[in-house]
């Protein structure tokens, strides 16, 4: 689908980047977003709304938000259903995945793996803060140090941040600064050859992966 070899990072890393999407193909993009969020908004409603009811009888809010750098590097309020104990960062340093980890909750790890705590985002979808494909969001904290290794970054910026990824699919959450980079990489030959059956081929692959309890 991609044209990415990992094996290529040191001779790729220094060259230039542009969207291979066109203004048409981005429209169509925008109105596939708009109308699929808004459908996947209304038939998951039921499904929210039980999420919501159990969250409420634990201790702590029930949708969690956390602002995130998003397109042309503006940054965002990311919504997703609460996942951890209220303690997980109280000391204010963002926290790795592996370090999040032992702070989930019960139904919070059910959550997780199942990917269901990320469906509150088809609202970002829908305000255009996300797309349902592009690069995952990240925290500023995590952006510097990246940006101390390799000032590739900012091409990020030229997308909206997406509620999947090629990325994602392949090279899972990201807990180490080696895994950072390699999903920069991913991100980036995503931006220089998408199109809208990239995006397809994306959304199919990520939907049977969680149907079959694949771990990302």
């Amino acid at each position: 689908m991609l044209k990415y070899n990992i094996q290529n990072y040191t001779q790729n890393r220094y060259m230039e980047h542009s969207d291979a999407m066109g203004s048409f193909q981005l429209s169509l993009k925008r109105l596939f977003d708009i109308v699929f969020s808004l459908i996947g908004l209304v038939v998951c409603s039921p499904l929210m709304l039980l999420f919501s009811i159990i969250l409420l009888f634990s201790n702590g809010p029930v949708i969690f938000k956390q602002e995130r750098v998003g397109y042309k590097g503006v940054p965002f309020i990311i919504y997703k259903f609460r996942t951890m104990r209220t303690d997980a960062e109280e000391n204010g340093i963002p926290r790795l995945e592996n370090e999040r980890n032992k702070y989930l909750t019960t139904f919070g790890s059910f959550l997780r793996s199942h990917h269901l705590d990320e469906l509150p985002q088809l609202w970002n979808v829908l305000k255009g803060d996300m797309s349902f494909v592009g690069p995952r969001p990240e925290r500023q904290y995590f952006i510097d140090q990246i940006n101390r290794e390799t000032d590739d970054y900012r091409y990020i910026y030229m997308m909206r941040p997406g509620i999947t990824s090629y990325a994602t699919i392949h090279n899972g959450y990201t807990d180490t600064m080696e895994k950072m980079l390699k999903r920069l990489e991913y991100d980036l030959d995503y931006l220089d050859n998408r199109n809208v059956f990239t995006d397809l081929g994306i959304i199919i692959k990520t939907f049977f992966s969680v149907c079959s309890g694949k771990k990302f």
